[in-house]
């Protein structure tokens, strides 16, 4: 059997070390003479090239990445969901990154755009972008969208465009609601100050008890994590503290249902003691028990959103960046207003 082309006879044959070779097909960066002489050599002796060594002379990989803080949670996997098949028919394959919500991670991610080693990059930076995303997006050689906030100085030539909703007005919506139906002892169970979510959902709540004329008070008010142990731990801890609370306000869904779950260990009846509402408006809220009031961030539109913008520049070449904002919207379910009664009145 005569034995196929190996990395020593590609060497032998363009006259290059057997190193620049190994370069070239793993698509390290190589002077671009090199990359020629290999190339043309693999070619010559019917050697077929990976996908990386093949994108080093068209200079592209078919490939974007989208890197997101949690890969389980249900707000990436409904974003994902609109993603992957708008990009699959556009040919390119969708490359999953989670990054923990790791700023360095993140920066990691940005900074390998400069080895071109995708086409595009749709990241969702969970502490918001700093001083030093902006450099590395600037110093791209892929496009890039951001799904959150920017700053409003970005500098010109940053191949960004941004996806964003407004997590404030979708608060005042859910404590608007709580309002409406008599609830006026209303707690917040929130995720890290230091997050962006977290931050603004944080001024959302004060915004709008302000506005509704109710007190802030603190110990209505309990900070954890965005996962469900982390919100049965934070309402284990504001009910001991203040058991005459009559709703919970939830900075996503997945806190809400560790909240859900201590009220049903405690014998509170929901939405009789307590009401709930959460955030996200994810699958998770159509199937608790009872069903959650949720704040529709529009995960899936701000999804196909982001693809669009990323295919519209790949595929259409350099323009001015542009902002899509989803607005908010609130669906009224059972964890507030009990069968048969009006959503707007009072408890």
């Amino acid at each position: 059997m005569t034995e196929g082309p190996t990395i020593t006879t590609i060497a032998q044959r363009a006259g290059v070390s057997i190193a620049s070779v190994s370069r070239v097909l793993n698509g390290l960066p190589t002077r671009e003479d090199t990359v020629r002489r290999v190339m043309r050599a693999a070619d010559e002796l019917g050697y077929v090239p990976n996908s990386v060594a093949r994108s080093l002379r068209n200079r592209r990989t078919d490939q974007i990445a989208f890197a997101m803080a949690d890969i389980g949670n249900p707000v990436y996997v409904a974003m994902v969901r609109e993603v992957q098949p708008l990009l699959k028919e556009a040919g390119y394959r969708l490359l999953i990154h989670s990054t923990d919500g790791d700023a360095e991670d993140e920066l990691g991610v940005l900074r390998g755009l400069r080895e071109r080693y995708v086409d595009g990059l749709i990241i969702s930076p969970l502490r918001g972008v700093t001083a030093e995303h902006v450099e590395a997006i600037v110093a791209a050689r892929a496009p890039v969208v951001v799904i959150g906030s920017l700053p409003e100085d970005m500098p010109d030539g940053a191949l960004v465009d941004n996806v964003r909703t407004d997590s404030r007005t979708g608060v005042r919506l859910a404590l608007d609601h709580l309002h409406a139906i008599g609830r006026r002892r209303i707690g917040f169970l929130n995720g890290p100050l230091g997050t962006v979510p977290g931050a603004a959902r944080a001024a959302a709540y004060r915004e709008a008890l302000e506005a509704l004329d109710l007190p802030y008070d603190e110990d209505l008010v309990e900070v954890g994590d965005f996962y469900r142990d982390s919100g049965a731990r934070a309402a284990r801890a504001l009910l001991a503290r203040a058991p005459g609370v009559d709703a919970l306000m939830c900075a996503n869904d997945l806190i809400a249902l560790g909240a859900l779950d201590v009220l049903r260990e405690q014998g509170r009846d929901v939405p009789g003691d307590v009401a709930v509402v959460g955030m996200d408006d994810t699958d998770l809220a159509s199937v608790t028990w009872p069903t959650l009031t949720s704040v529709s961030l529009g995960s899936a539109e701000r999804g196909r959103a982001a693809a669009g913008l990323l295919l519209d520049r790949l595929q259409n070449g350099p323009r001015e960046p542009r902002v899509v904002v989803v607005r908010p919207s609130l669906t009224i379910r059972g964890s507030t207003t009990p069968p048969g009664t009006s959503p707007g009145g009072a408890r």
